[in-house]
Order: structure tokens, then sequence, then C-alpha cells
């Protein structure tokens, strides 16, 4: 299995979670139990990888998508005969089949492109797949966001142990920190915590969301009045006030960002912002590409606005992004595959690029294609969201939680130009969308009678009730 860092807790926690996972499927409602466990399984779990003979590395995201599958399949398995195949689900399947192509571009191998292409497929196809056979319901997307508003609630005091006595959780519990410790320290004092995910900024961005969606769904009297026996208002405005106490700029901005967009977007009825967002990438990717855009002009507008610090680390990223856009232009249209041939290197052979957004790594080994491919498979469900959901509507209980996911989808994608923060949870909101937008676009009018039943059955998605009342004796 390889050098594994850490205590006896690291094997106990990594393999015993898969039997933990079937546990809740057998005790919870299974809508419940997916989300349960993915939230749960990404917020604790130790950042680590086995290597595994033959199959791909074992690590948090592996653990939970299995052990999902098997809950469903011991105690759901009618749930798999519910996915259909669709045009819609084409772009995840060519991105996560793009390193394949990748490495028999480049004479790698299909051995090795079959490889390259499973970790694809765990890390972004398999939460994809799961939200379309578990979330691909207006209701079940509901269960998801409140799951994720709970978990940013309960990482709270974890937040605050590790701003005031610096991170140390993830050593304490599993013996060994999972990222450089020197990151952690901020400007002007105090610590960016990690808790239990593999960086700061990556778990700034997860109290983001928590926020987004709890901030919208309380808006739109989405949430209950109490979570976990506290008035729910309060525990926003406390979830709020330690997401801007972390002291992550770029998070917070995007925060910001989302929160306006979707509340403008809401009272004026008009999807322009939405557009604005959705283009902003490719423009960003091809004046860079192009060599239009230096970025210059915004390292200095930071150094004047914001701090010098902040604009230095910023040109820093240009700078390195503009190399490594050179070497990824003279790869083929596949990229240049794996093991570092993506990279710049000087004449004694030492590594002297850094990249940091996700898109200069995606174009560097899966090239032009493998560029394209991801850009779709993370904007198709919010472009399918917009043709088929007024904006007037984003703020109704129904699709208040599907509304904050397609604009957060909008946004990472913009943060993918600086950052590669990748989380599986992401890819429930796409496989989540995905599978509503199908089943709104082949939902047949129903009609029943007032005297037969209390409920009124819209032509839009409103296809389980039973969950609801689970969840609320879950949270109550």
């Amino acid at each position: 299995m390889g050098n594994v860092p850490g205590n006896i807790m690291v094997p106990i926690v990594m393999f015993g979670w898969i039997p933990f996972v079937m546990i809740l499927f057998s005790r919870l409602e299974a809508k419940i139990a997916a989300a349960t466990a993915f939230v749960a399984g990404w917020m604790f779990l130790p950042v680590v990888a086995y290597n595994l003979p033959a199959l791909p590395d074992y690590t948090k995201t592996t653990a939970t998508c299995v052990g999902i599958l098997a809950g469903a399949w011991i105690f759901d398995k009618e749930r798999f005969s519910e996915f259909r195949f669709s045009a819609a689900d084409i772009p995840i399947l060519l991105w996560c089949t793009a390193p394949f192509f990748s490495s028999v571009a480049n004479g790698l191998g299909p051995y090795d492109g079959l490889s390259q292409t499973m970790y694809q497929s765990i890390t972004w196809g398999l939460p994809y797949y799961i939200a379309r056979i578990y979330f691909s319901d207006t209701e079940g997307l509901k269960i998801l966001a409140l799951a994720i508003v709970i978990g940013g609630i309960v990482y709270i005091p974890f937040c605050w142990f590790e701003m005031i006595m610096s991170p140390q959780l993830h050593r304490m519990t599993y013996g060994f920190h999972q990222h450089s410790f020197l990151q952690t320290i901020r400007a002007g004092g105090g610590f960016r915590p990690m808790v239990y995910m593999d960086h700061g900024l990556m778990t700034s961005m997860w109290m983001v969301i928590a926020v987004f969606l709890g901030a919208w769904l309380y808006l739109s009297g989405s949430l209950p009045k109490k979570i976990l026996f506290v008035p729910t208002i309060y525990l926003l405005l406390l979830l709020v006030f330690t997401t801007m106490m972390m002291k992550s700029f770029g998070a917070v901005s995007l925060l910001f960002l989302g929160l306006i967009v979707i509340f403008l977007t809401n009272k004026m009825k008009l999807r322009i912002l939405i557009l604005i967002l959705l283009v902003t990438p490719h423009l960003y990717i091809v004046t860079r590409t192009t060599g239009t855009w230096d970025g210059r002009n915004l390292s200095q507008f930071v150094a004047e606005k914001v701090s010098e610090e902040r604009a230095q680390s910023l040109q820093f990223r240009f700078d390195n992004e503009t190399i490594l856009i050179d070497k990824a232009l003279q790869g083929t249209f596949f990229g240049w595959g794996g093991f570092g041939r993506s990279r710049v290197y000087d004449d004694k052979g030492k590594d002297i690029s850094i990249a940091d957004g996700l898109w200069i790594i995606t174009l560097g080994q899966n090239g032009i294609y493998g560029l394209i491919a991801l850009i779709i498979a993370v904007q198709l469900p919010v472009v399918l969201f917009l043709l088929r959901v007024k904006p007037n509507r984003w703020n109704e209980q129904q699709w208040a939680a599907p509304a904050v996911m397609a604009v957060f989808l909008a946004i990472y994608m913009i943060d993918n130009l600086l950052n590669s923060m990748i989380n599986p949870i992401y890819m429930l909101f796409s496989g989540g969308i995905i599978g509503v937008m199908l089943r709104l676009h082949s939902e047949v009018p129903v009609s029943i009678p007032e005297a037969e039943s209390p409920v009124t059955i819209h032509s839009t998605t409103r296809f389980i009730t039973e969950p609801e009342i689970s969840l609320s004796r879950f949270i109550s």
C-alpha cells in the first residue's frame, strides 16, 4: 500500500468508513444517508491516499463513494434502475476519460491512461453519478443543502480552535499535518484553519458554501426554525462571523459575489449577471493563452486598494501561468499527460514552475480537449438551470437550493482560474441539477382533484414528501 503517514487512527477510520456508511443506509432514509456520508466524510476523514495494487488510490472520496454505492446496493438497489444516461451526461464522461487520450497521444500507453481515467472518474465521475441517482429532484438537493449547512455549523468550534491555537487538529487526530504549516500563518497575526481538509483555502470555501446555502435557504423559508436545538438565525450569524474571521480574502469575495448575483438576479428577473459569471472564465483563458493580457494592471490595482503583499502573490501566479501556458501550447491537443511532463524545468532539470489554477493544470496535462471538457462539465448544469427555471422563482422553497448550487458552480469555475481546490461535493451539485433539469423536461403535468388530496402537485418538480418528514425529525 505504500508508506502512509499517521497513526493507527488513519487505517481504522479509512477502512472503517465503508461499513459505517452502510450502517447509515440501514438506519436512515437513503438520501439522508448519502448526504450525511458525503458531508461527514469530506469534513472529518484524513487527507491520505493508500496506493492499492492495480487500483486507484484509496482516499476519503474513494471510501465515501464506495460506501454509498455499497449501501445503495444492499438497502436501496432499485435506485440504480432509475438512472438513464442522457446527452447531458456526455461532458462529464468526456472529462473523466480525457486522461486516457492524453496518455495515448504522448506515448505513455493505455495502461497509464486507464489508471489516470480511474482516478478522474472517482474524483469527479462517481460523485456526479451518485447525485444523478440520489439528488436528482428538488427535495434531494434540499436535503444535501441542509446537510452542508449543518456541516458548516458543526465546523465552527473546530475552526475557532485552529484560528486561536493554530491548525493542529489533523496532526492531533491522525498524527501528521496534511499541508505546509507555514501557509496557515496569516499576515497581521492569527492562523487560517485547515481542520481536516487539504488546505486552508478549501476549508474557507467549505464555510463559504455553507453560508451561501444557509443565507438563501433562510430567506426563502426553507430552513427549520431550529437546527441542533438552537434557533437557526443565531447559528447562521455565528457561521457568517466565523467565515469572515478565517481571513480568506478570495473566498469571502466569492461569497459576496454569489449573494449579490443571486439576490439581484431574483429581484431583477434577469439572467445577465449569471451569464457574466459564465463568460468570465472563457474571457480569462482566451486573453491569457493568446498573450492579450498579462495581469499586471490587476496586480497594480490590488496593490493600491488592498495590499502590496497580495499583489505580489497575484503577480507571481500570473508569471508562473505565463511560462506554463507557453509549455502547454507546445504539447498536443490532448496535452502532455502526467508525470510532470507539463511542468517547466531549467537547464539542470529543476522544476521552476508552480501551477495553482485548475485550468492551467488541466491545459498542461489534458490539453485544449480536456480544458473544454472540464468547463462544459462544470457549466452545463448552470446553463440548463438558467434555461428552465425563471429567476423570479429562485427564492421559492422548491428552487432555493438548486439556485444557490447553480450560481456556486458558475463561481467555482472562476475560482478554478487561480486555485485548484477539487471538492467532490461540488460535483454532487452538478449531477443533481442535471438530474432535476432532465426530470423537469420530461415531467408530465398531473391533475389531482382537491377532494382526493390536500396537496397540490404542480407540473414542476415536487417529487417526494416523506424524506422531508424524516429530515425534520433528524434536525429538530
